[in-house]
């Protein structure tokens, strides 16, 4: 009886260290240097949200980012590695265009002073590599504005009248993009 606990043991110990040599887990030696963040937009605290945006946050390191790592005028995946995706929980009128409910890939085209912001139905591509203007949305144009260096690319929202401005910011470049929902000026903001 003894033997056979002692055979059992030995057995069970030899596997352990047979399945820890074999699988440490994950390498997570090449972790992705630009990971992904989710911005959302809410009304407040405890409403559903109006929008939500997935996009991947590169670094500057200390480079100048637009005209440079991202070129002008050419479409930018606004991001990095997979394109940007926007999805409207209601419809929403962006520039002059009424887009209905849904989730769209955002694609940009930087400019010195301009930037050309993009509305696109192809989901799930990589980057702008697989861009396709037969699937645009909408297009508008807005202006460039300058504040202090921000490292990472990052995205958020401001509320404002009848809707909210999507912040695009990275490095000194901020990009103020209006979204306006139906019904929602008679809402109270925060």
């Amino acid at each position: 009886m003894k033997k056979h606990y002692l055979f059992s043991a030995i057995v069970c110990l030899f596997f352990f260290v047979l399945s820890t040599k074999k699988s440490n887990g994950q390498s997570f030696k090449d972790v992705d240097k630009a990971p992904h963040d989710i911005a959302y937009y809410r009304l407040n605290r405890v409403t559903k949200p109006l929008v939500k945006v997935l996009y991947g946050r590169p670094k500057r390191k200390g480079a100048p980012v637009f005209g440079n790592i991202v070129p002008y005028g050419k479409v930018w995946r606004t991001g990095a590695n997979e394109a940007t995706e926007i999805k409207f929980y209601k419809e929403v009128t962006f520039g002059d265009v009424t887009v209905a409910a849904g989730t769209y890939v955002l694609y940009t085209i930087p400019g010195k002073r301009k930037w050309e912001i993009i509305l696109n139905s192809k989901l799930d591509v990589l980057g702008a590599f697989q861009y396709n203007a037969n699937f645009d949305i909408a297009r508008i144009t807005v202006n460039v504005s300058k504040a202090e260096a921000l490292e990472a690319f990052s995205i958020a929202f401001k509320s404002m009248e009848a809707g909210a401005e999507m912040v695009l910011a990275w490095d000194t470049t901020r990009i103020k993009v209006p979204l306006l929902f139906k019904e929602e000026s008679s809402i109270v903001k925060r």
